[in-house]
């Protein structure tokens, strides 16, 4: 007759779940170790795979047609560059002018939140005094 021996099952179960988290400690204290190797091969895949979605994305702009200024993040064609939109409707365009103040030239950030454009520009004029200083 087989008997079974629930002291025996119980202290082989502890023993393996005991092992796998000290395997578990292992993996983890090495894997930069790990990385150091195997790491490089997929910072290489990913900007193979950077080169070839900027090569499909200037593709794509070569084909659509437009005389004036293509908007690089909504690809509408529009004639300056302050006049591109924003990507999101929840968005609120900010204008920040460029160092004559010309509003035409000027360049466009995407903003939201409570203080809106207010904050963006308070951070412009901030760094602005610091670049004269």
């Amino acid at each position: 007759m087989l008997r079974f021996n629930l002291r025996s099952s119980c202290s082989t179960l502890l023993l393996a779940f005991v092992f796998l988290l000290q395997l578990q400690a292992v993996m983890a204290q090495f894997e930069s170790f790990f990385n150091m190797f195997g790491g490089q091969q997929q910072q290489q895949q990913q900007q193979q795979q950077q080169r070839s979605a900027a090569s499909q994305f200037s593709a794509y702009i070569d084909t659509v047609s437009c005389a004036h200024y293509l908007c690089p993040l909504t690809l509408d064609c529009v004639q300056r560059p302050s006049d591109c939109p924003c990507p999101n409707a929840e968005d609120i365009k900010c204008l920040i002018p460029d160092m004559d103040g010309d509003v035409d030239d000027a360049t466009v950030m995407c903003v939201r939140g409570k203080q809106e454009c207010a904050e963006v520009e308070r951070l412009m004029r901030k760094h602005s005094d610091k670049k004269r200083k």
